[in-house]
């Protein structure tokens, strides 16, 4: 069998009890078939960037996975789903939201997925709980970037 892929999720979430969302994602990604969770941030609140609404909770996981990108990004809308998602419109606030963030050494450009996430680098809600758990994936200067993005260390 091959080696599992190194893949991150952001996880995020700001419509009903968020915080006990993000903790229900990121026990279900352990669960997922030829996946182990590797390790997880910790949980971050911050405020929409490009939308309203109340603040989000969010995280970042590292995956070892099997499964290849298109189908974990289907197990993670599933996980969405289950989680009461809904897409009313771009931006939308949401119960649940999970983003594949890089997947192994790869880039990738479909119509559904793009690799590396393609906002990544502007998000301190996802360059924060990255760079916690991969320092080394995260350079110095794309955390100044972002310093002028409200976020704060949450207690699990």
């Amino acid at each position: 069998m091959a080696a599992a892929a190194t893949a991150f999720v952001g996880l995020g979430g700001n419509l009903g009890d968020a915080r006990a969302a993000v903790l229900w994602a990121l026990a279900e990604l352990d669960r997922l078939p030829g996946t182990r969770l590797v390790r997880a941030s910790s949980l971050y609140r911050s405020a929409p960037v490009d939308a309203g609404g109340p603040d989000y909770v969010n995280a970042v996981a590292k995956l070892a996975t099997h499964l290849a990108p298109l189908d974990l990004l289907d197990a993670l809308q599933a996980l969405e789903l289950q989680a009461g998602r809904e897409r009313p419109y771009v931006n939308a606030p949401r119960t649940l939201d999970l983003d594949v963030l890089l997947y192994a050494d790869r880039g990738l450009e479909l119509p559904r997925l793009t690799l590396p996430h393609p906002r990544m680098w502007q998000r301190a809600f996802v360059l924060r709980p990255l760079a916690e758990i991969e320092p080394g994936l995260v350079p110095q200067g794309a955390l100044e970037t972002v310093s002028d993005q409200q976020i704060t260390r949450c207690e699990k």
